[in-house]
């Protein structure tokens, strides 16, 4: 199956590179995922339960960074391994500059083997769909946050984490939008940019990471609860 479509983002195409070529940040994009092991910053795993329809599969992925040209073009070969399925996918992204951000034009090649993929295209495709949809709208996330957006806002004329401890954003000091109110008063922070939406994207109920968990009938015996959260580590950590 292939898939492919374009994404905008209201930020810096260096910051946009700096989230995909991120091990660790694109490890959290993927919908299910339960841990990840970085080897370096070309070579990294993950344990993920895939949303299948009927229920979540677990699989283990390797990925390798095959190719890159800082900071417009990467590819990424992904190989995973579980209980009736074997998974292919092949995703490669270019990225341009553009008026007020970024513009992403993405594909990829996702191939699957085993009695899952004896389900056909059919019915693999929307699925497919659906949890690229959820890739992209988590990975808008993690740029906004690289960039100081509404997901990690900083706030302005003091340290990350100021709003939580010194009362409402922008008090005693300008607003975001370059001044003070003049009367003593805080004056409200400037609104956060709204997401972008690329043409073509299909809606997602469900955020990343978050897919309704079942049991597949290929193995109704593997599943274990869910942990509390996705858990790394590095084979370079003491």
């Amino acid at each position: 199956m292939k898939v492919s479509g374009e994404k905008s983002f209201a930020a810096p195409r260096s910051v946009v590179w700096e989230v995909l070529n991120d091990p660790e940040r694109m490890a959290k994009l993927m919908p299910g995922i339960e841990s990840f092991d970085i080897a370096d910053e070309r070579n990294w795993s993950a344990r993920v339960k895939v949303p299948l329809g009927l229920g979540a599969i677990p699989i283990s992925f390797s990925f390798e960074k095959t190719d890159e040209r800082e900071p417009e073009y990467a590819r990424l070969v992904a190989k995973g391994k579980g209980v009736g399925a074997i998974v292919s996918m092949d995703t490669q992204f270019n990225l341009s500059e553009a008026a007020g951000g970024t513009a992403m034009q993405w594909e990829a090649d996702v191939s699957i083997a085993g009695p899952v993929g004896s389900m056909g295209q059919r019915v693999l495709q929307p699925i497919v769909n659906q949890q690229v949809g959820n890739v992209l709208s988590a990975l808008e996330k993690q740029v906004e946050e690289a960039a100081g957006g509404p997901a990690g806002q900083r706030e302005a004329g003091g340290p990350a984490g100021q709003r939580e401890a010194g009362g409402p954003a922008g008090q005693g000091g300008p607003t975001e939008a370059g001044g003070s109110s003049g009367s003593g008063e805080p004056a409200p922070a400037a609104a956060g940019g709204s997401q972008s939406e690329a043409s073509g994207e299909l809606p997602s109920e469900a955020a990343p990471g978050g897919a309704e968990e079942g049991i597949h009938p290929a193995s109704p015996e593997t599943y274990s609860e869910d942990p509390e959260g996705p858990t790394h580590s590095t084979r370079d950590e003491g």
